[in-house]
C-alpha cells in the first residue's frame, strides 16, 4: 500500500515565492497605489530642499535665502548689461613723448593744468596745456596716436583727417600752441578759449573712423 503526504509544503522556494510576489503585486489595487512619476519628482524635490543648509538655518529658511541670493545676482547681471562695468581706476596707460617733451599726465591732467594757468592769465601755458590734452585724449580714446616726431600741425593736419568739420580750429591751434612754444609769444584768452572749445568739442566728438589713424 503505498503512502501519500497528508500535508502539503507551504513554504516555496525562492524562485517560486519571488514569482508569487511578483503576481500579487500586478494586481490592479496594487498599481493603483503606486506612486506616479510627478509623486516621485515632489519627493525628490522636498528631501532636497530639506537638506539645504546655511549656517544655523535648515529646510525651507535655506531655500528662502538661496531664492534671495538667486534674485541679487540676476540683479547684478542685469546692472552689468545696462550700465557696463564700473569706472574703478580709469587713468590712462597712454603715456610717453608729446611735441617734444617726456609727458605721463594724463589728458584730464592736462586740461585741469590748462584751466589753472588760464585762471592766473598765463595764456602761454594754458594753450600748451590745452593742446597737449587734445592730443593725449584722442591718443587715450585710440582715435590718433602721436610718435616722439609728431608735430603741433603734424598733428592737426591727421585730426582734421579724422574730425573735418574741426579742420580749421585744429590748424588755428596748431598755429597758437607753435607760437606760444616755439616762438616766445604770451598768447591771448581769445586763443586759448579757441583751444579749450576744441578740447572740449573733440571729447565728445565722433570720428569718422573707429580705428586709430596711421603714424
Amino acid at each position: 500500500m503505498i503512502h501519500l503526504p497528508l500535508t502539503v509544503p507551504v513554504e516555496p522556494d525562492r524562485p517560486s515565492a519571488r514569482r508569487l510576489l511578483a503576481d500579487e503585486l500586478a494586481k490592479q489595487e496594487y498599481q493603483a497605489a503606486k506612486p506616479t512619476w510627478f509623486d516621485q519628482l515632489l519627493g525628490n524635490i522636498g528631501e532636497w530642499l530639506d537638506s539645504l543648509r546655511f549656517g544655523g538655518s535648515q529646510g525651507p529658511p535655506a531655500f528662502g535665502m538661496l531664492v534671495l541670493i538667486v534674485v541679487i545676482l540676476v540683479l547684478l547681471v542685469i546692472a552689468f548689461l545696462v550700465f557696463g562695468l564700473p569706472r574703478l581706476n580709469r587713468r590712462s596707460s597712454v603715456t610717453g613723448s608729446l611735441f617734444g617733451e617726456d609727458d605721463a599726465r594724463t589728458a584730464a591732467q592736462m586740461r585741469s593744468a590748462a584751466e589753472a594757468a588760464a585762471a592766473r592769465g598765463d595764456y602761454a601755458a594754458a594753450i600748451a596745456e590745452m593742446y597737449r590734452s587734445i592730443a593725449r585724449g584722442l591718443a587715450e580714446r585710440t582715435v590718433l596716436s602721436t610718435s616722439p616726431g609728431t608735430t603741433a600741425h603734424d598733428f592737426a593736419t591727421r585730426a582734421a583727417s579724422v574730425f573735418p568739420p574741426r579742420g580749421a580750429d585744429l590748424a588755428a591751434s596748431a598755429s597758437a600752441f607753435d607760437d606760444v612754444r616755439y616762438l616766445g609769444g604770451a598768447g591771448s584768452r581769445e586763443q586759448y578759449e579757441l583751444v579749450e572749445r576744441l578740447e572740449r568739442a573733440l571729447r565728445s566728438a565722433k570720428p569718422l573712423a573707429l580705428e586709430a589713424v596711421g603714424q
